[in-house]
């Protein structure tokens, strides 16, 4: 008999049905607190593949790029220093390719601008995502 297997799936309805009760009123108050979100969304060196992606941008290996980086963390660590916290001399003694423009190239907006991928984080993709979500649920 194969109904031990059905169990979990009828535990996770009824988990679904009383999480559907409290989904309303739980949105219709929802709020965002957004200066914590973007310091949050900084945090912890979420944009050091943005660096390694700068670097390969300037000609360098990933692979290379990805040792760079990993170098360049483990110093800012030990300085307890975030990648935007370095100077342009502290990021150039890891790789003369870095120049100027590193300090755009790693912030958390230009993270999520260069994922302009079908559900990506830039701001065109999310729109799009939306819309076909919105045409999804207008025409069931």
């Amino acid at each position: 008999d194969m109904q031990e297997d059905k169990e979990p799936f009828f535990d996770s309805v009824d988990t679904l049905e009383a999480i559907v009760g409290v989904l309303p009123p739980l949105l219709a108050t929802l709020t965002f607190r957004t200066d914590r979100m973007r310091r949050a969304a900084g945090e912890h060196f979420s944009t050091a593949t943005d660096l390694a992606d700068y670097l390969v941008r300037k000609g360098l290996p990933f692979r290379q790029a990805h040792e760079v980086v990993g170098r360049l963390v483990r110093y800012a660590l030990d300085e307890g220093k975030t990648l935007e916290d370095l100077t342009l001399p502290e990021f150039r003694r890891f790789s003369p390719l870095i120049d100027g423009d590193v300090k755009d190239a790693i912030t958390v907006e230009a993270s999520l601008r260069a994922r302009a991928v079908t559900g990506g984080t830039a701001p065109a993709a999310v729109r799009r995502t939306l819309a076909l979500a919105r045409t999804l649920i207008a025409h069931g």
